[in-house]
């Protein structure tokens, strides 16, 4: 299971890179696929909020996905790994409604 957890990673690693583009960016930066992102009061730290969300989640998904070097192919195992992704998925978008409501105008 090596190679799965090698896919895992990279997978982690394009959600740092996710939040760097968010960290570097000037204009406010977009969280869900196809919404236009909120008109916010302070663009930087609305922006490094967003990243830090981003780098927290990279890395608890990395994280859920260490079972996989010890887990065998076909194990139930699977059913926890894919649920700590769900709950830490549902914290994401939890701690990104948090963030939006925080910075956005009025």
């Amino acid at each position: 299971m090596i190679i799965g957890f090698v896919i895992w990673s990279l997978v982690s690693v394009m959600l740092f890179g996710i939040g760097v583009s968010a960290w570097t960016a000037n204009k406010p930066v977009g969280f869900f696929t196809g919404a236009k992102p909120p008109e916010v009061k302070d663009i930087k730290k609305y922006n490094h909020s967003v990243a830090v969300l981003w780098f927290a989640y990279a890395v608890l998904v990395e994280i859920c996905g260490i079972p996989l070097l010890f887990l065998e192919q076909n194990s139930v195992g699977f059913i926890a790994v894919i649920f700590g992704v769900v709950v830490v998925t549902l914290a994401l978008f939890t701690g990104y409604l948090q963030i939006e409501k925080k910075y956005r105008l009025p």
